[in-house]
């Protein structure tokens, strides 16, 4: 039977084995055991007492009467016998101001060291080390002066907090453990984990003070850390968060502990680093004052196999400073006999002086001494400066990292993945980036990947200003497995992937189609990623093709597949990828994306600083912030991670109006430039698409994007004064067209325009020119051209779409000359201007109304005349352009054309209204159901009245309080919720008291509500209020069969009805006009934002717009109709539905 290492073998009664793997309730007692005495071993130097430190009266009272022989040398191995261990659990320190608690276990001193890094690391929970920093130094106490004890503190703490080290100490509050406790009273928590610097104390069970107090199994131990002057025994420091009693059978003796610590070291530094790094946990020694066995316990590390690097620190006295002085003068020992006899007398005097010890003992300890120093690189002397700035105390941890470096002779790369892991930027800068240093190839990349994987944005930084090719790094599978990636902040992505993948399996890995859906999903509308086009799913399915190919067939199914079932490219194309599957013109885009979607936001500000497009990339991250808050608050999540997605797309609103205003104050020209160009990689959107569609109102309201749209506004007309009355002159009398003036034609090259009149401006001035070979201009780059707006003319796919973007073109000679406009060409400018089509759909939707008001506000004839036939066919024509924007709008699924439809209120009152009148004609048309048909029209025009507020919202003055209007109605929603609740209360209360007897009707819920809602304004109906009542008699007396009798409890409803008016009157209507008041005032002050903002979504839908208003609009879709039968006979793909200006 096969046992894994770190698990136990028990043999049940019935002679079956089993194992108990760590984290069992029984692991630890079958793992670990104590030591005791079994032989009595009489001690030459100590009397009575036996060679284990106790008396023969103790082994008396144990029951041990094996009594050992004179000579005869006792030993742990040999008179010792080992139990299940009895004393684990948890330690709470006494006598400080806060609790802080510690993890213990006694264990035996010869424990296998793979079973104790199970302990730490399974069931006491620990992550893996990146560095054990293993400190030696004096038992006894000492001072430290304060400068260096300050130095020491700082330095230590920041190695071990910035890489994530375990300090290993020997556990009890003396010597120089009590020092580096000092140094961790910062890290004082109750918490036993997260949150603290991991110390682990390795000291010997018989010399901690009180230890009886400790003896329990998952015992929690209430243990006073004072040192007793007089006691041979010490107190464990109650700085430490973990400590290993290491039981040898002695009592009061220190030794046990020694080989302990040393073999879990070295197990230790067998360990790989976790995570994508090639390099085993490295092991450094801290060397503050010490003895002579410090000394030796030097000798031990760097002379072993592989060694360990040494750091001295000079100045804290007795061997640290002999060591130093060796050090200092190793090298001149080794050139010159000379020197090595005058070192040797100035040693041997140091070693009398500071230990007192026989000549002999001197001698050996020189030995030893020289021996340490034979390998300088091994032993690094760290010697505090003399300043006072702040920066001289962060020495001491580049003093410990750096010997690293310099002892285990790694490669350049071990050197940066051993950074990596630190978290160490400032020591990659000054020790391994320096000049001359040789990389191989892919080492840069990898250490590019691991630090985007462990968001360490300092290294990414630093690579990238080492000269990192992006373009070369991001590959398919690189970013699959970033997205793929466990370590970082959390993130709700997982969450936003089970909407678009409903049926997702717990282990999933992400595609990047999947994130493209997401990505589809958060942005809205109708934008599209480019991971979910149909070129990048043909080159992403062809690399699978490609891959699996290169894969052996037997594990096509273990690398090829995810645990999914889907294909990921992830396993098979991580470290193997070609140059040519380099997809990413623009990979920090991608990497902006993937650092959003995963809330690394340190890093996504680093990647909108470099590559090109930075205000789009602000714009998008801001949209898939909020868009990504909004999900969190729809899952329940907690709200700081709503709040905290909110305000980093703050951020990035203010990062995107800082640089508009940069790039505006630099050069206005270029600035408008850039918030018009399309942008191919980001859905052929453009800045100010993604601005609108990211909510960003001070970008919008900027002077450079208001300058744009009222260039837009406009179209190709230049008018200052009165425009509005002269546009709506010329279009009663058309001859007042030529007496406005137009832009030239250079001029409506440079501003926006569609890409139908583009090609009729190149037509034009080729026929001006009379050269064919202009005709390619239409093509050009925008590179170094004027950027305008226009429509996309590409479809992608087989169905027709519409997508209002803009498209930079490079004015050729011809467009440069300041030509006056044809008469034609006037005529198209003026009607094609979206401020005619405004003024044209406005003055045709009033005459509409006053045709339909006139319509109701007569009788109604048994069969329609022309006003009501002008009624049916505008309302018709215009639910034929409702259907127009449907299939003409960007998305190509159906469905989500439309969803992004339905996404407008007014789009989906306009579908329920039309539906509503022609139900109204048909039942008009029937003389049985002419009124009731008739009833419907004066409801329908109820609606196409309001529908006046969606013109009313191009005024300056009047737009704002059309969006108070929107804002107000959707919180009196939440107050008429608030009042039903009231109102059901008394009008049911009401109905039943004084009206018991009724019998059920659908009329009775009507009386529930009717007089209890008209109270709310004013009207009271005082003789229902306490109407006279009796059993037949008047109130005199007098008889009157008809008085009906008095219902019990009526009396109640005065009272009730004072309750309900207090309610509804003073409560509930001040608590509207509250709310009310604070729409009104927040939307006061900025409402030329909101009117600036809101303009841009009124001038890109005149825009679009036919020029001819319904019912006229009839013949564009006409024509419409046969240009699109035309195309699919003569088999061209091209525009569907092209704008109609």
């Amino acid at each position: 039977m096969y046992i894994e290492e770190n698990q136990l073998a028990v043999t049940s009664a019935s002679g079956v084995v089993f194992a108990i793997p760590p984290g069992h309730p029984g692991w630890i007692e079958s793992t670990f055991c104590k030591r005791e005495c079994s032989r009595y071993v009489c001690s030459s130097d100590k009397g009575p007492l036996c060679t284990c430190g106790r008396t023969w009266t103790y082994h008396k009272t144990h029951g041990i009467k094996n009594v050992g022989l004179s000579e005869e040398v006792w030993s742990p191995v040999h008179h010792t016998i080992s139990s299940p261990t009895d004393a684990y659990g948890t330690i709470d320190f006494l006598g400080g101001p806060h609790p802080n608690k510690a993890q213990f276990i006694r264990l035996g001193f010869d424990s296998r060291p793979d079973q104790i890094f199970q302990l730490l690391t399974r069931e006491w929970g620990l992550e893996l080390p990146k560095l054990v920093i293993s400190v030696h130094g004096g038992k006894v106490n000492f001072k430290l002066n304060p400068r260096l004890k300050l130095v020491f503190k700082e330095g230590l703490l920041r190695a071990a907090k910035t890489t994530g080290a375990w300090i290993l100490t020997g556990g009890t509050s003396t010597g120089v453990t009590h020092h580096v406790g000092d140094a961790l009273i910062s890290e004082r928590s109750p918490r036993l984990r997260s949150g603290r610097v991991v110390s682990i104390g390795v000291a010997p069970w018989g010399v901690v003070e009180n230890r009886a107090s400790l003896i329990g199994r998952k015992k929690d131990v209430a243990y006073q850390s004072i040192d007793h002057p007089r006691s041979k025994f010490a107190a464990l420091n109650n700085r430490h968060s973990y400590f290993l009693l290491a039981d040898n059978g002695t009592v009061g003796r220190y030794g046990a502990e020694i080989a302990l610590r040393r073999k879990l070291e070295k197990y230790i530094s067998s360990q790989r680093l976790p995570a994508r790094t090639n390099c085993s946990i490295p092991v450094v020694c801290l060397v503050v004052e010490g003895g002579m066995d410090t000394i030796r316990t030097v000798l031990e590390y760097v002379t072993d196999s592989p060694p360990v690097p040494v750091v001295v620190v000079e100045g804290s006295g007795r061997a640290a400073n002999l060591i130093s002085f060796a050090h200092k003068y190793a090298k001149e020992m080794e050139e010159s006999s000379t020197a090595l006899d005058g070192i040797r007398e100035q040693l041997l005097a140091e070693i009398q002086k500071t230990f007192n010890i026989s000549q002999s003992q001197t001698n050996k300890l020189l030995a030893e001494l020289l021996q340490c120093v034979e390998n300088v690189d091994l032993i690094t002397i760290f010697k505090p400066s003399e300043s006072s700035e702040s920066k001289s105390l962060n020495q001491l941890d580049r003093a410990i990292l750096c010997a690293l470096f310099r002892a285990r002779y790694l490669t350049a790369a071990e050197q940066l993945s051993l950074a990596l892991a630190w978290n160490r930027v400032d020591i990659a800068r000054s020790e391994i980036f320096i000049y001359g240093q040789e990389w191989a190839d892919g080492a840069l990349e990898e250490a590019m990947m691991e630090a985007l994987v462990k968001n360490c944005v300092d290294f990414v930084k630093l690579l990238l200003e080492t000269g990192v090719q992006m373009a070369r790094f991001l590959t398919i599978a690189r970013l699959e497995e970033l997205y793929n990636s466990k370590q970082g902040p959390a993130n709700t992505l997982r969450y936003i992937v089970r909407d678009v993948r409903p049926h997702m399996q717990r282990n999933y890995s992400f595609t990047l189609i999947d994130i493209g859906l997401v990505i589809n999903k958060l942005m809205g509308g109708a934008y599209r990623c480019s991971y979910t086009r149909r070129k990048f799913r043909h080159s992403y399915t062809d690399m699978m093709k490609n891959s699996t190919k290169e894969t052996p067939s037997r594990n096509i199914l273990n690398h090829g597949l995810s645990e999914s079932g889907h294909l990921s490219l992830v396993e098979d194309l991580q470290y193997h990828v070609e140059p040519s599957h380099n997809m990413f013109t623009q990979p920090f885009n991608e990497l902006l994306v993937w650092s959003v979607l995963t809330k690394r936001q340190d890093m996504a500000k680093l990647m909108w600083h470099h590559g090109e497009e930075s205000l789009a990339k602000a714009l998008v991250a801001s949209k898939l912030y909020q868009a990504m808050a909004i999900e969190a608050a729809d899952d329940d999540l907690e709200v700081e991670i709503s709040d905290e997605l909110r305000s980093y797309a703050k951020e990035f609103d203010r990062e995107a109006l800082e640089l508009l205003d940069y790039c505006y104050r630099q050069d206005d020209d270029l600035a408008m430039q850039l918030l018009t160009c399309e942008l191919s990689n980001w859905s052929r959107q453009t800045c100010l698409r993604l601005a609108f569609a990211c909510n960003h109102r001070e970008l919008l309201a900027h002077p450079g994007s208001q300058l744009i749209l009222g260039d837009l506004w406009l179209g190709g007309l230049r008018t200052r004064r009165s425009t509005n009355l002269k546009i709506v002159l010329a279009i009663i009398c058309p001859p007042l067209i030529l007496q406005l003036e137009f832009k030239s034609k250079k001029e409506l090259q440079l501003m926006p325009q569609t890409e139908e009149e583009h090609m009729i401006d190149l037509k034009d001035d080729l026929n001006d020119e009379g050269d064919p070979s202009e005709m390619n201009h239409h093509s050009s780059s925008c590179s170094s051209s004027p950027i305008v707006p226009t429509q996309t003319d590409h479809i992608k796919a087989n169905k027709a779409k519409r997508a209002n973007t803009f498209k930079c073109v490079e004015p050729s000679n011809t467009l440069h000359r300041h030509h006056q406009l044809t008469f034609t060409r006037k005529l198209l400018e003026f009607y094609a201007a979206p401020i005619t089509k405004f003024w044209t759909w406005t003055i045709a939707y009033f005459f509409f109304l006053a045709v339909y008001t006139y319509t109701l506000l007569v009788r109604t004839p048994p069969n329609p005349e022309w006003n009501e036939y002008y009624v049916i066919v505008y309302i018709a024509s215009f639910g034929s352009e409702k259907i127009r924007e449907i299939l003409a709008s960007e998305p190509v699924n159906l469905k989500r054309k439309l969803l992004v439809w339905a996404s407008s209120m007014w789009n989906c009152c306009d579908a329920f209204f039309i539906v509503e009148f022609f139900v109204g004609m048909i039942l008009r048309n029937h003389e049985n159901t002419l009124n009731h048909g008739r009833v419907l029209y004066c409801l329908n025009i109820v609606y196409w009245y309001i529908r006046i507020l969606t013109i009313l919202r191009v005024s300056r003055f009047l737009g704002p309080f059309v969006t108070m209007i929107g804002w107000m109605l959707q919180r009196m929603v939440y107050y008429v919720t608030l009042m039903l609740v009231v109102l059901m209360s008394y009008g049911v209360f009401r109905q039943s008291v004084l009206f018991p007897h009724e019998e059920f009707s659908w009329f009775l819920v009507r009386d529930v509500f009717f007089k209890p809602y008209f109270m709310i304004y004013g009207e009271l109906f005082a003789d229902d209020i306490n109407p006279p009542c009796g059993n037949g008699t008047n109130p005199d007396g007098s008889f009157n069969p008809d008085m009906p009798p008095c219902e019990t409890g009526r009396w109640l409803n005065p009272l009730l009805m004072t309750a309900y008016l207090l309610m509804i009157n003073i409560l509930m209507l001040n608590l509207l006009i509250a709310v009310f008041n604070s729409i009104f005032l927040k939307t006061n002050v900025h409402s030329h934002k909101i009117w600036k903002f809101n303009r841009f979504a009124v001038v890109m839908e005149y825009d679009q717009k036919p020029a001819l208003p319904p019912p006229f609009i009839v013949m564009n879709h006409f024509r419409l109709f046969t240009q699109w039968c035309r195309r699919r006979y003569a088999g061209s793909f091209s525009k569907l539905f092209c704008n109609l200006n």
